[in-house]
C-alpha cells in the first residue's frame, strides 16, 4: 500500500504520508520552488515545512533574525563577488555591507517527478519513494546569469523507527565565463562564521538543544570542526516531545585544494538559534572555474525523539545508505 502521496499546486511540491488506522496524514515536507521573497533575501527554493512523522515541525521560516533564512535550503554567501544567501555580505575591514549583488536561483523546469506507485519509482524498505529532477538558473541581481543547475531530491521513509530521509544533489556548472571561487564570511575574515551550503534552521524551542556529531553531544564549541555527520536534538512547546535532525556529508563531495579526502567542516548554532549547515567552503574557497561542473550531495534524516551520539550514529547510517542509492543510480532520478 502507497505511503506517500506527491501534490503539486503550481509553486510548491508536498510530501504528504498517508495515516494507517487511526492516524492523520501527515505532510512531512513541502517544497516551495516559487517562492515570493523579495531580492534582499535571494529568492530560492526551499523546504518548509518540514515535519517528522508524528506531525511535529522542526523547520523554521523567516525568522525575525535573519529574515533570509528558509527552512532547509540550499544557501552560499559568496560565489565570486555574488551572494545566494540572502542580506548584507561580509566585506574584510568593513563588516556586513548590504550590496547589490543578493541573486536568485530562478526554478526553471521539472525534467524528472516520480511520485509513489508511478514507473520508474523505487522502493525501499519501508515504503515508496519520491524522486524529483529540477533544473534551475543562477541569476545575479544585475539579471546575469551565472550558473546552470541540475537538482534532485528524493524523500523516503527510513528503516530506523520514525525516521525518514530527505537527500539533496545539486550539480552546478560554471556559465559565467569568469572564475567564480565559493567561500564564505570566513573566507572574507570573520572568524568561525564559514556558513553556506545546505542550511537547516530549526524551531524557536530548539533553542538550548543539542549539537549531535560522533562522540559528542554538547554546544557550539563543535563550530568548525570536521565531522562526517552533524546533528541536533530539541524540545517541542505545547506537545514537550523531542525530535531529531541529521545532516551526512557524501564523502565524494568536493574540498578545498588543501583538505582532499577530508571530512568537511560544519557551521551550527544552539545558543541563539539551532542550526546545522554542511560547510565545505567554511575556511577555504573552493575554485570554480569557467565551465566547470562540482556536485554536491547531502542526506538529512529526521526522526522523532531525541538522540545521543549513538543514536545519531544510527540515523546518520541511514542518511548514508540513501546516500548509496542515490550514488549508484548516477544522482538523479529514474528515467
Amino acid at each position: 500500500m502507497t505511503r506517500l502521496t506527491l501534490t503539486d499546486d503550481g509553486t510548491a511540491l508536498g510530501v504528504v504520508l498517508t495515516g494507517t488506522g487511526t492516524d492523520p496524514d501527515v505532510e512531512l515536507v513541502r517544497y516551495v520552488y516559487r517562492p515570493t521573497d523579495v531580492q534582499l533575501e535571494s529568492p530560492r527554493p526551499y523546504f518548509h515545512p518540514v515535519r517528522t512523522v508524528t506531525g511535529d515541525l522542526v523547520s523554521l521560516f523567516r525568522p525575525h533574525d535573519h529574515v533570509w533564512h528558509k527552512g532547509i535550503a540550499w544557501s552560499l554567501p559568496n560565489v565570486g563577488p555574488h551572494n545566494f544567501w540572502g542580506g548584507p555580505t561580509f566585506v574584510a575591514g568593513e563588516g556586513y555591507v548590504q550590496l547589490d549583488n543578493d541573486g536568485s536561483m530562478v526554478h526553471e523546469d521539472f525534467t524528472a517527478l516520480v511520485g509513489p506507485g508511478e514507473e520508474g519509482s523505487a522502493e525501499n524498505g519501508a515504503g515508496d519513494r519520491v524522486d524529483v529532477t529540477e533544473a534551475l538558473a543562477w541569476v545575479t541581481q544585475a539579471g546575469e546569469r551565472v550558473v546552470d543547475e541540475s537538482r534532485s531530491f528524493t524523500v523516503g521513509l527510513a528503516d530506523e523507527p520514525g525516521s525518514w530521509v530527505l537527500t539533496f544533489t545539486s550539480t552546478l556548472t560554471n556559465v559565467s565565463g569568469a572564475d567564480l571561487p565559493i567561500g564564505s564570511p570566513t573566507t572574507n575574515g570573520r572568524e568561525n562564521a564559514g556558513y553556506g551550503g545546505l542550511f537547516w534552521r530549526g524551531p524557536r524551542s530548539f533553542t538550548g538543544g543539542t549539537i549531535l556529531a560522533p562522540d559528542f553531544a554538547g554546544g557550539e564549541e563543535i563550530r568548525g570542526q570536521r565531522a562526517p555527520w552533524m546533528g541536533f536534538t530539541g524540545t517541542h512547546d505545547e506537545t514537550a516531545r523531542d525530535s531529531t535532525i541529521v545532516m551526512v556529508d557524501d564523502p565524494e563531495n568536493p574540498r578545498g585544494p588543501s583538505s582532499p579526502g577530508q571530512d568537511p567542516e560544519w557551521f551550527a548554532r544552539n545558543e541563539w538559534f539551532a542550526c546545522v549547515c554542511a560547510a565545505p567552503f567554511f575556511s577555504e574557497e573552493i575554485p570554480f572555474a569557467p565551465g566547470e561542473t562540482l556536485t554536491f550531495r547531502y542526506a538529512v534524516v529526521v526522526s522523532d525523539g531525541g538522540a545521543d551520539p549513538v543514536r545519531g550514529e544510527a540515523l546518520a547510517g541511514a542518511g548514508r545508505a540513501r546516500l548509496g542509492e542515490v550514488a549508484a543510480r548516477g544522482g538523479s532520478t529514474p528515467a
